[in-house]
């Protein structure tokens, strides 16, 4: 079974809708959405592992241009 996380995503003013484009275009990340709140996306990420959930985030989706910050919820 995949290790799944959801992804709360703050971005730069004006660049949510490109970051969700990036998202959208990842392979293991199936959803992801514009939301309101505090944060401006959420996203679904499933990893095979612990291991490679952390390579996702940090090497992937924080490196998205636009973001700015993230929290990762690993699902239980």
């Amino acid at each position: 079974m995949a290790t799944r996380a959801y992804i709360l995503i703050e971005t730069k003013v004006g660049a949510a809708r490109d970051v969700l484009t990036a998202l959208r275009a990842m392979d293991n990340v199936p959803e992801a959405d514009i939301i309101t709140g505090t944060y401006d996306l959420i996203a679904l990420a499933e990893a095979d592992d612990m291991v490679a959930l952390v390579d996702l985030v940090t090497a992937q989706v924080q490196n998205i241009e636009g973001v700015e910050r993230t929290i990762t919820c690993v699902a239980a």
